[in-house]
């Protein structure tokens, strides 16, 4: 019985992959995160939840520092991943985007082949040596992405020929293909049909087996069915993070509980 109480201890204290310090960000005046702490566990699918405009997307981006390429966005506070913080200025935010993958809530493959969506990250980062090792490359991230046998036999056809929910397989392909420990989805599937949404949802859930998986959802139901952890954000604070379990379903601060009655949104 001991045995088992150690085994399920083990199993639940992932390492912290992502630990975020007093983070501030200002677009111009407007202050649009507030004062964030958040510690985001690896191997591990956490959800961020709130009404429109709350932040969410806007810390997502800071993971991988997006909100560098917005002229009037300055983030403060402290970031790091694997103990290393990434807004230190040796850090180069185009090496850290390879280790930070993102997958926007378009699908937006390159107007290129397959093949070449999925190979330019590992080319132009020097992850192949040869043809073969590319070819291999390719395969085992549309195999990750669950696209493989779809598209195997037309892997130089245009990618934007794909459906949908294809294309956004393709762009998760695209988005491991760099080898990242850390994915970043924002809205993945507010573009897509329901049978869709369950493929990639599907797919998150076998994700976290390799990675550490952030997820930004205006769906709540989405949310409880992919996450192990859930963060609550309003008007730009961190309001309640925690087991999804508990936070659906036993919210510790009255926001978040009406946030998920339908009270506030």
């Amino acid at each position: 019985m001991n045995d088992m109480r150690i085994l399920e201890r083990a199993v639940d204290t992932n390492e912290v992959k992502i630990a975020a310090k007093g983070v501030q960000v200002y677009y111009g005046d407007t202050h649009a995160i507030k004062d964030v702490n958040v510690d985001i566990q690896d191997r591990t699918v956490t959800a961020f939840i709130g009404p429109s405009g709350c932040g969410k997307s806007t810390f997502l981006r800071c993971i991988n520092r997006m909100n560098d390429t917005i002229d009037i966005a300055r983030v403060e506070g402290d970031i790091r991943i694997d103990g290393e913080d990434i807004y230190d200025k040796r850090v180069d935010p185009v090496q850290l985007r390879a280790k930070v993958g993102m997958v926007f809530q378009k699908p937006n493959p390159f107007p290129k082949s397959i093949y070449d969506n999925v190979s330019y990250g590992p080319r132009i980062h020097g992850l192949a040596k040869n043809k073969a090792e590319l070819d291999d490359i390719v395969e085992q991230s549309l195999r990750s992405a669950a696209l493989w046998d779809e598209v195997k036999d037309r892997l130089n056809a245009p990618g934007t020929g794909l459906s949908g929910g294809q294309q956004q397989r393709l762009c998760i392909a695209r988005a491991v293909a760099t080898e990242p420990e850390v994915l970043l989805m924002d809205e993945p599937c507010s573009a897509l049909d329901p049978i869709a949404t369950a493929q990639v949802e599907e797919l998150i859930d076998e994700l976290r087996q390799n990675y550490s998986v952030v997820i930004v959802t205006h769906s709540m139901q989405q949310a409880a069915r992919v996450s192990q952890r859930t963060a609550f954000f309003h008007l730009g604070n961190l309001v309640e993070y925690g087991e999804t379990g508990q936070i659906f379903t036993n919210p510790e601060d009255p926001r978040t509980e009406s946030y998920i009655t339908g009270r506030i949104g």
